[in-house]
């Protein structure tokens, strides 16, 4: 319950422009220049800061003349800070999936092939990301933010579906491009129900990027070698994809914590504590 109301808080503190969602306009204040650690649309109409990967991809459009210090030196902070700890604590979009799978249908648990999937974020962040947006710099000169266009399901369920609905001029606007990334999102929002954080395993490109930061982040979960037995209890009970706690794929929630009976799972701080 206490991750849950962080996950809340972190979400309402991300959109806190309420009055955006009446005027279904996006705010254009000071803060818009700062990122927030997780995934949250800035075109939102509630969102008072900006999305990280969003800014890497608009930034990455600049590489040819100017460097992204900015948003790179961004992510290696909260990497090495908090590590997978923002998907777990601090994605209102990790929370919607969460809420979603608490739907009672059957449900598909991990895998080999759920395993095999979990890589498929880093081929994503690369092409998406990456490739695709310094291609268009490069040869174009102008950014084509490719992930946030045409996958991300949270920019078209914070931002695009909030704006069109509310805007009658971007509504009579909306095209084929609109309607494929209505399709994308309601296939995420449907595969969640099914399969544990479905986007966060397999697609999101930002838990790629925390996920290279795991073993060496200040905060997070991990385990007391000297009381630990080996039993797997942890990996079995976890719904992501990880073969050994805060590995790549853990989000650092801490819920294996409750099922270690030797009590070796424990949070990072409290070594630091005993120095």
């Amino acid at each position: 319950m206490k991750r849950r109301w962080i996950q809340l808080a972190s979400a309402l503190i991300y959109n806190a422009n309420l009055k955006g969602f009446g005027e279904a306009a996006i705010y254009q204040g000071k803060t818009k220049g700062v990122c927030v650690p997780g995934l949250n649309c800035y075109s939102c109409p509630g969102a008072i800061a900006a999305c990280p990967l969003g800014t890497l991809q608009n930034a990455l459009s600049s590489a040819p003349v100017r460097f992204p210090f900015y948003i790179l030196g961004f992510l290696i902070l909260f990497g090495l800070f908090l590590g997978r700890m923002i998907c777990g604590f601090l994605c209102p979009f990790g929370l919607i999936q969460e809420l979603l799978y608490k739907i009672p249908v059957p449900k598909y648990r991990k895998n080999r092939i759920t395993r095999i999937l979990s890589w498929l974020k880093y081929g994503i962040l690369a092409l998406f990301v990456i490739y695709i947006p310094l291609y268009f710099a490069f040869r174009n000169g102008f950014p084509l933010p490719s992930f946030c266009k045409y996958i991300c399901p949270a920019g078209t369920l914070e931002g695009g579906l909030t704006l069109v609905l509310g805007n009658p001029s971007l509504r009579a606007a909306a095209g084929v491009l609109f309607d494929w990334k209505v399709l994308v999102l309601l296939l995420f929002l449907v595969s969640t129900c099914f399969v544990y954080r479905s986007f966060c395993r397999f697609f999101c490109p930002l838990g790629a990027v925390y996920s290279l930061f795991s073993r060496i982040s200040i905060l997070g979960i991990e385990v007391d070698e000297g009381k630990c037995t080996h039993c797997g209890q942890c990996v079995r009970q976890c719904r992501m994809d990880m073969k050994a706690v805060g590995d790549r794929e853990c989000i650092q929630c801490g819920e294996c914590k409750q099922v270690c009976h030797v009590g070796a799972i424990e949070w990072k701080h409290r070594k630091w504590r005993r120095f």
